[in-house]
């Protein structure tokens, strides 16, 4: 798995104020559906951009409780948040929150499930937090759906192939769905957000793993670091060439409790 050490937050930050990744917290905000007052769950909050935005539409009467194991990303996140009264940064991961039982409104997970190696302990400790009529979204990447040109395709297929040892569940929209249903949830909507791409953006997502994934496969073994080198440095001529293509789905799920 990835190390969110300073350097990779550094990096994450400036992806996560790009396009991409506002378009991707927007619909798992919409998803949400916050509103003054609410008291939601911010399940790995990471450096906080959702947290801020969920704070400012819930108003003083409302409360966000950001959660997240990473000392770097919650400083990053205490930081964004220092103007929010609304916002507790908290130590805490997905199995195991820092949450009194049946106190939480809406709860909200962006890119995290992935990780986990016991989605259903996750799911059950969401169950635990939200009060009866809770709301729960999980967004992450099905990343069978990955297509991404090369002129060398070998290399890119162990390229992709070894980026998935960066996580544990490669495919959680497929599988969580049966795990929300018998830990008891009602499951509301599963819905497939499109990233695709002719141009390499300095802010985009695929711009992001080519920088997170180029250090990955070197310190893997499986690439020298003159080959990852010419990998990264081809996708970026055939960007500069109009030959750049790029896509993945994102889903976000919802479900909620019954009330």
């Amino acid at each position: 798995m990835l190390q969110f050490d300073e350097r990779i937050t550094r990096l994450l930050e400036e992806a996560y104020l790009g396009a991409d990744f506002s378009r991707r917290r927007r619909v798992s905000f919409d998803a949400l559906r916050p509103k003054p007052g609410d008291v939601i769950a911010d399940i790995g909050c990471g450096n906080g951009l959702l947290t801020l935005e969920l704070s400012r539409t819930i108003g003083e009467d409302g409360k966000v409780f950001a959660v997240d194991p990473s000392d770097d990303m919650r400083g990053a996140a205490i930081k964004r948040c220092a103007q929010c009264s609304n916002v507790e940064i908290l130590t805490g991961t997905a199995t195991d929150l820092p949450l009194e039982t049946t106190s939480i409104d809406k709860a909200v997970s962006l890119q995290v499930f992935e990780y986990l190696d016991d989605l259903a302990s996750a799911v059950a400790e969401a169950r635990r937090v939200l009060k009866p009529g809770g709301r729960l979204v999980v967004g992450d990447m099905h990343w069978d759906t990955t297509t991404w040109f090369s002129d060398n395709p070998k290399r890119m297929k162990i390229m992709l192939e070894t980026w998935d040892d960066h996580l544990v569940e490669r495919c959680v929209p497929a599988v969580l769905p049966p795990i929300l249903r018998s830990a008891g949830f009602r499951l509301d909507e599963v819905k497939a957000v499109p990233f695709s791409c002719t141009e390499l953006h300095p802010d985009g997502l695929a711009n992001m793993m080519l920088h997170l994934m180029k250090p990955f496969a070197v310190n893997k073994g499986v690439l020298t670091e003159s080959e990852a080198n010419d990998w990264l440095e081809e996708q970026v001529r055939l960007s500069q060439s109009g030959r750049f293509f790029f896509s993945i789905t994102h889903f976000v799920i919802t479900a909620s409790v019954p009330g």
